[in-house]
């Protein structure tokens, strides 16, 4: 059914691309101030200070106007050289391995290197960082949910970056990044203290480490299932960017965000009211035959222009263009070292979660 109630998290669904489309475009049916996330709609708990997806305009208008020129492709075009030297220095450190495993060591390391690079975060920091986020997102198989080192995690993390916050405070500002723009951020007159400028870093930090490792992981995945396809792209890398777009349909790595109904609303023969959960099934949509012909087929030339892998409206992904470029630029690296690479797929792990899906581990071998 393309409207249907969700028991279990006491929301209403949407499956079907235009319905999520056209829903998260409408801010006045939909809040986002009672949350966003998997986790927030299960506890129903939000932090004391909302952070930026768990906003409404104009508050959230204002403050992600702040933010989001630093990850907008101007800006990303003058990192480029930057990104493109990380990602090569650390592909070629592969071809030192026997076995190795795409996420924790090639995906999870190439997003924290560039997520510290774009948000002016030391590089030195990101082995800590990969570590919360790590246990911020695994879960009990026996229960849904943040777990108890899940939530301890977080707040190592909320705390580390309120100290950065602290310091950079005291020292004065200069380094013209994210940090230094909520810093300087006021709402009605009122500054934001160290802990509300750390939630919005640590959204920021979570979006970029987490989900490119499951895209890049998965990726490697398709193009081993397809080898035509892998043949073509390491012969045609020009076809990189529409194989990348294709992964991010097909695997997308978040399954769902939510809003609350605001006012009532009706869709398609269901009328939805004010408090009301819903749920926006990404996954599903980017797989609806209504927009997408052969859904279910991988397809690396296939022209898509419209998905729903970084949301869209007004809470679309801030990080979108990064995740493209470093996605492209890194399969390209692969594929031009180890165009011959092969993956242990029987001794792969899939995260257990709610929210998340994707590789956990993937076991993989290049070929120099």
């Amino acid at each position: 059914a393309p409207v249907y109630y969700l028991e279990e998290y006491d929301a209403w669904a949407l499956a079907c691309f235009e319905d999520v489309w056209q829903a998260s475009m409408d801010a006045e049916s939909y809040s986002a101030a009672g949350g966003s996330s998997g986790d927030q709609l299960l506890s129903k708990t939000m932090p004391a200070v909302p952070m930026l997806n768990a906003m409404d305009p104009p508050s959230h208008t204002r403050l992600r106007a702040l933010i989001r020129p630093f990850f907008m492709p101007k800006r990303l075009r003058e990192l480029e050289p930057a990104i493109e030297k990380l990602i090569g220095e650390h592909m070629d450190a592969l071809a030192e391995e026997e076995c190795l495993d795409a996420v924790s060591q090639v995906g999870e390391i190439l997003a924290g290197q560039v997520a510290c690079l774009v948000s002016g975060f030391p590089l030195e920091d990101v082995e800590p960082l990969v570590g919360w986020i790590r246990r911020y997102f695994e879960r009990d198989p026996e229960s849904r949910g943040i777990t108890p080192d899940g939530l301890a995690a977080f707040g190592e993390m909320v705390a580390y970056l309120a100290g950065m916050a602290r310091e950079r405070r005291a020292r004065g500002s200069g380094e013209g990044d994210p940090l230094d723009a909520l810093l300087g951020f006021e709402e009605e007159g009122k500054a934001l203290d160290d802990d509300a400028i750390a939630l919005h870093l640590a959204l920021l930090v979570l979006g970029g480490f987490e989900t490119f490792p499951k895209v890049f992981a998965a990726a490697l995945h398709r193009l081993v299932e397809h080898p035509d396809q892998r043949a073509r792209l390491v012969a045609d890398p020009s076809l990189i960017p529409h194989a990348w777009q294709e992964v991010l349909r097909y695997d997308m790595p978040t399954q769902f965000l939510g809003r609350t109904v605001a006012r009532e609303v009706q869709v398609r023969d269901q009328t939805l009211r004010p408090g009301q959960p819903v749920i926006f099934l990404y996954a599903s949509a980017n797989r609806d035959d209504a927009e997408f012909d052969d859904p279910d087929i991988f397809d690396i030339e296939r022209r898509a222009p419209r998905i729903l892998s970084f949301g869209h409206g007004q809470h679309s992904c801030l990080g979108q263009h990064v995740a493209r470029m470093e996605g492209q630029l890194s399969l390209a690296a692969l594929l031009a070292r180890f165009p011959d690479y092969e993956l242990d797929l029987a001794n792969a792990e899939r995260y257990q979660s709610e929210f998340i899906q994707g590789f956990s581990r993937l076991p993989l071998q290049v070929r120099s």
